[in-house]
């Protein structure tokens, strides 16, 4: 069993930057895929970026591609995602999940365990 506890949404002007935590507790292997979600208001859940666990690979959404990394702490099981140069239409609540699988990332079927969702509201 994995949990998932996202932080570090909050309020910020266009083009400014946030940082969101995802804190893992229970064992995660190599192959899982660490993902982040989005739901804005009134839309589907939409995919934002992965990373495997063991850190040799990444994948993200074309929106976000150039603007937003994922990284991660092995010592601290912990999954960041960091956001620059946001804009309004970034603001969503923001989910962390895990995958016990590599595959079909973007597929929010695919991914096991959720966190609570944290919100980012982008003002203009």
């Amino acid at each position: 069993q994995v949990q998932l506890v996202e932080s570090g949404g909050g309020l910020v002007q266009a083009g400014g930057s946030l940082r969101l935590s995802c804190a893992a507790s229970g064992r995660i292997f190599s192959n899982y895929a660490m993902g982040w979600f989005r739901r804005a208001p009134g839309k589907e859940r939409e995919f934002v970026v992965a990373l495997k666990w063991s850190g040799d690979s990444t994948f993200y959404a074309d929106s976000v591609k150039g603007r937003f990394t994922i990284s991660r702490d092995n010592a601290k099981n912990t999954v960041y995602l960091q956001m620059n140069s946001l804009k309004p239409e970034d603001t969503a609540v923001y989910y962390c999940a895990a995958s016990t699988s590599w595959v079909v990332l973007t597929d929010s079927r695919r991914y096991n365990y959720w966190g609570q969702g944290t919100q980012v509201t982008v003002s203009s």
